[in-house]
């Protein structure tokens, strides 16, 4: 009977210090998404399995063409990924197919060049459309522009609301990558 106690006390222990290892990891550092839709296509597909980096937000900002998670700003319990567009303090105009940056350091504004996306892939909305970001606000975009649901229909997206950024994609296995500080797009 001795050995059985001692057998179960030692699963205890090990299911403990698992739980004490794991649980910290996956709210604070990272978390596992599931892509739903195709919103972000061709870059990320329905039924992809991608894991979430929460901790980078933490010590540094995000930047223009990182694919985040965030929550849903009108119902909190739902998760969404796109890409960002617009940082805090710019101005988004999109017209004609175009998406238009106005910043501190490009008052006249640029084209935002997008080699991520499929050529000759224009950005519409219902009309032409000038959003000024707030001091904590990103604007955001799916890849896939005429199926997305994004900042154009639901505004900007506030900082608190961002989960954190992709960091791994580890399903379908044929599309195993690793999404480091190289691969998002410099601006």
């Amino acid at each position: 009977m001795r050995k059985f106690f001692l057998f179960v006390w030692e699963i205890v222990k090990v299911v403990c210090i698992s739980l004490a290892i794991i649980l910290p990891v996956r709210y604070y550092l990272i978390q596992p998404f599931y892509v739903k839709g195709a919103s972000m296509e061709p870059n990320f597909h329905d039924h992809e399995y991608l894991i979430v980096d929460e901790i980078s937000y933490r010590f540094n900002e995000p930047q223009r063409g990182q694919v985040i998670v965030f929550r849903y700003p009108k119902n909190p319990q739902e998760y969404y990924i796109k890409r960002i567009i617009g940082l805090p303090g710019e101005e988004v105009q999109i017209k004609e197919g175009q998406v238009f940056i106005y910043n501190e350091q490009n008052p006249e504004g640029f084209i935002l060049v997008e080699n991520y996306l499929p050529e000759n892939l224009n950005t519409y909305s219902n009309s032409d459309l000038s959003v000024k970001l707030d001091n904590n606000e990103y604007f955001v975009l799916g890849d896939n522009r005429s199926a997305s649901k994004d900042s154009r229909s639901f505004g900007p997206v506030h900082e608190t609301f961002i989960t954190g950024k992709i960091l791994f994609r580890g399903w379908p296995l044929d599309k195993i990558t690793v999404f480091n500080k190289d691969y998002w797009p410099k601006y």
